[in-house]
């Protein structure tokens, strides 16, 4: 018994200096998208308001884009566990356990979960030449034009992706418009203003700006109650408001590590990231994108494991009524 004691607490006083040594080398986020896209830019303003809570310590953003986001998301299941690489994923972390029939990780096995960063508007917008000013002529637009226009995302997997789809199938328009996928968010943002591409359904944190600047058209947000607080997004009506009963859908991020880092490092990280989220430059600055820092039970590793686990369990429902998978 006493070897049992003295080895116990051993053990405490290793945990306990692992977390006092940690950071001991730069932190690396792994975004896994293209750079500018809308969860790089929330990686990159979390990663600047953790450095005080983490000893100042150099926090590197890198981005692995590929594969729905699948290919960043693998790096970092297989990354050391010792905590100095994390991701940053949105809701692909759930979808893309139905959409591809083969992946290089499991959601929720393969990492721990630190906690969800915020939830992000989805905005229906449209290309800056469409004759609709209103959402019901907008609607209109497409059923009158089925077969002749087209609706972009980021990707399979992405968030565009997965709100596009969603969309399609609340409305019964999955024959009307022939879906395009691009290489990323930026990508499809371009071919949107442009014109070579006629409708998104994308993040705030990509379409504000555009939106304010009049390069594309808004016509609804996806939340279940408007957002009066945005100075811009409070002039859009929600789906729901328009018929679509039911219909709300935000994009949320969340924080990982690989999994088997020990729990002083996911502890430590965890207490960074919510004095980060109080942050009252961090909350502005994302205020500022339609995008709201999360306050909840979700932002507890517990929470935030089962807030996904349901989320994958809903998800599949909508994608596999929609048939579009990926090996």
């Amino acid at each position: 018994m006493k070897k049992l004691l003295t080895f116990a607490l051993a053990a405490t006083a290793m945990v306990g200096a692992m977390a006092q040594d940690f950071p001991s080398r730069p932190i690396t986020i792994v975004v896994p998208f293209a750079a500018g896209g809308p969860t790089d830019t929330v990686a990159r303003q979390l990663a600047e308001a953790m450095r005080p809570h983490l000893g100042n310590a150099s926090i590197v953003v890198e981005n692995a884009a590929g594969a729905g986001g699948t290919i960043g998301a693998g790096r970092v299941a297989r990354a050391a566990p010792d905590g100095h690489t994390l991701l940053v994923w949105h809701i692909g972390m759930a979808s893309t356990a139905s959409l591809y029939r083969r992946l290089p990780f499991n959601a929720l096995q393969d990492f721990e979960y630190l906690g969800i960063i915020n939830d992000v508007p989805m905005t229906l917008v449209g290309k800056p030449q469409l004759p609709a000013n209103t959402y019901r002529d907008f609607e209109n637009h497409i059923r009158a034009n089925a077969g002749r226009l087209n609706l972009a995302h980021a990707g399979l997997g992405s968030a565009s992706h997965i709100c596009g789809l969603m969309w399609q199938h609340a409305m019964g328009l999955q024959q009307a418009m022939t879906t395009i996928p691009f290489g990323g968010t930026a990508p499809a943002m371009t071919a949107l203003m442009g014109g070579q591409v006629d409708v998104m359904c994308d993040q705030s944190t990509n379409t504000v700006s555009q939106i304010e600047a009049g390069r594309i058209k808004a016509f609804a947000v996806t939340t279940a109650q408007r957002l009066n607080d945005h100075p811009t997004l409070r002039h859009y009506p929600t789906l729901q408001e328009m018929g679509l009963r039911n219909f709300n859908l935000t994009i949320w991020h969340g924080l990982y590590a690989p999994r088997g880092t020990p729990p002083a490092v996911t502890q430590r990280l965890n207490a960074a990231m919510r004095a980060a989220m109080r942050d009252p430059v961090f909350i502005q600055r994302q205020n500022a994108l339609g995008a709201l820092v999360a306050t909840d039970n979700r932002i507890t590793p517990e929470g935030h494991r089962a807030f996904v686990t349901n989320q994958i369990n809903q998800l599949r429902v909508v994608i596999e009524a929609a048939g579009q998978f990926a090996d």
